[in-house]
């Protein structure tokens, strides 16, 4: 592909893009990943590449970012999640910089900023809203290995608060009884 042509693509890309995460939206909490639209975006534009995905689908959800934000619809690229970890990639700063938002450099701090995005998207796009309008989640994918971390998290065994020695089952300190 020349460069007129990759820019080409990338435009149709973007377009379709546009489209099938608007369709993702109609679906409460639902998400896509990367890789998943990629393939769907090449399938219904009917334009393929070898290239690898993290060489050229930056530009293309670029593209969707700057739509998003001329139409006044909320910003359909936080549907897009990784697939290893559920997470919105770093790509992600460019919503906030079309926003014209400061940039968010703590991990969950981005990820609940896309959560509320993603209820945006939902809410503009949905017909399956939950009573009271839904609320903002983390992807799926993240908020499940969330809970596999706190869930491993392991608490230190209660103590006596009289001499610290760590209690016996009973819960009754043999030393200070």
């Amino acid at each position: 592909m020349g460069h007129d042509d990759a820019g080409n693509a990338r435009d149709r890309w973007a377009e379709e893009a546009y489209a099938l995460l608007t369709d993702v939206a109609r679906t409460y909490r639902a998400v896509i990943t990367y890789k998943e639209l990629g393939a769907e975006v090449q399938e219904r534009s009917g334009i393929h590449t070898r290239a690898l995905l993290q060489n050229w689908i930056g530009p293309v959800l670029g593209k969707v970012v700057r739509e998003a934000h001329r139409r006044g619809d909320p910003p359909l690229t936080a549907l897009v999640v990784h697939t290893d970890d559920g997470m919105v990639g770093v790509g992600y700063k460019e919503v906030l910089d079309v926003a014209g938002q400061p940039p968010v450099h703590d991990e969950l701090e981005r990820e609940q900023h896309a959560a509320e995005a993603r209820l945006a998207c939902y809410r503009r796009f949905s017909a399956d809203l939950p009573p009271g309008g839904g609320t903002p989640a983390l992807a799926p994918r993240h908020q499940a290995a969330l809970d596999r971390r706190r869930a491993a998290t392991v608490q230190p065994p209660p103590a006596c608060a009289g001499c610290h020695v760590q209690l016996p089952m009973t819960g009754v300190c043999d030393a200070c009884g």
